[in-house]
């Protein structure tokens, strides 16, 4: 992570929308949280403002959401935060941002779900209506919704990191897991929408169940196994039947296999960055550990 010289503090959020959409420059403005690619400030009760901050990728990511996610969001069954103005780079800020609705509710990192069916049935339905074939004009993913094998040498380092700092306590186990994900037959469907960043952080809940879901930026087309990791992530034990039984079309058991896979490893990077949180290292986000290891568990009973 790279934070950009500018600080951003409710003043400058305040002159930017003044500058550029005075209509709203009355509304007040306060901090929401600071994400990984970028900042959220509160405009008022109902908009937010989010500005690219520590990442040199996010301008990309937040023209992608203004492009795209107005027309999908209309059709998903959980609240998103929609794009409503665009904000152009000027003198004050380098760098373009965006003003969207915003999503009450609090990350499943900080507040995990208590009633487990609702919220596997929940997630099911949400992402049963993502799960379209995307246009061929769709963004394809970085490093998100393809093979597995194509991450085979950057799983094989994380596995090696986190053995090393005794993170992990049975790396035959996750490297199982992840052999049994990467030897799957591959997607051959046409390619889907995907979130393609459906960690702990960007899912919202509130009394129990998930109530939203946030942080589009990585949204592209791609094998659907990608965000059904999620299940691994995001559920409590015993709920994969649940949302199985709801996700649909059911899937086969190759595409089950490769979710596998894909979770193993965002787990173990929700393990590394919960790691280098606790010890205050910069990129560390130490609620991202406790999930992130709760996760890595439920894979490892997958093969035993």
């Amino acid at each position: 992570m790279t934070h950009i010289e500018i600080e951003i503090t409710a003043e400058l959020v305040r002159d930017l929308v003044r500058d550029q959409h005075p209509d709203l420059a009355d509304r007040p403005v306060r901090l929401g949280a600071r994400g990984w690619d970028n900042q959220l400030w509160r405009l008022g009760d109902d908009l937010a403002v989010r500005l690219p901050w520590a990442t040199g990728s996010a301008d990309a990511l937040l023209r992608k959401e203004h492009s795209w996610l107005p027309t999908l969001a209309p059709r998903l069954p959980l609240p998103t935060p929609v794009p409503q103005r665009f904000g152009e780079p000027s003198a004050r800020f380098p760098r373009p941002w965006l003003i969207t609705t915003w999503v009450p509710g609090t990350p499943a990192d900080r507040t995990p779900v208590t009633r487990a069916a609702d919220a596997a049935k929940t997630l099911a339905t949400f992402l049963t209506a993502l799960h379209q074939p995307a246009p061929s004009g769709a963004p394809a993913g970085r490093d998100r919704g393809g093979p597995l094998a194509d991450r085979a040498d950057q799983f094989a380092k994380a596995v090696t990191s986190a053995t090393e700092r005794g993170l992990i306590n049975e790396p035959n186990a996750v490297r199982a897991v992840w052999h049994d994900a990467v030897t799957a037959p591959q997607w051959t469907g046409p390619a889907q929408w995907l979130h393609a960043d459906l960690h702990p952080a960007n899912v919202l809940t509130a009394d129990g169940t998930f109530c939203g879901v946030i942080d589009f930026g990585d949204l592209c087309a791609g094998d659907p196994a990608y965000d059904l990791a999620a299940v691994w992530l995001l559920l409590p034990d015993d709920t994969t039947d649940h949302f199985y039984a709801a996700y649909q079309p059911t899937p086969d058991t190759a595409t089950m296999r490769r979710a596998r896979g894909w979770a193993m490893a965002r787990a173990l990077g929700g393990i590394l960055i919960g790691h280098a949180g606790v010890h205050g290292r910069p990129g560390g986000k130490p609620t991202w550990g406790p999930p992130a290891h709760a996760a890595q568990q439920r894979l490892i009973a997958t093969i035993r």
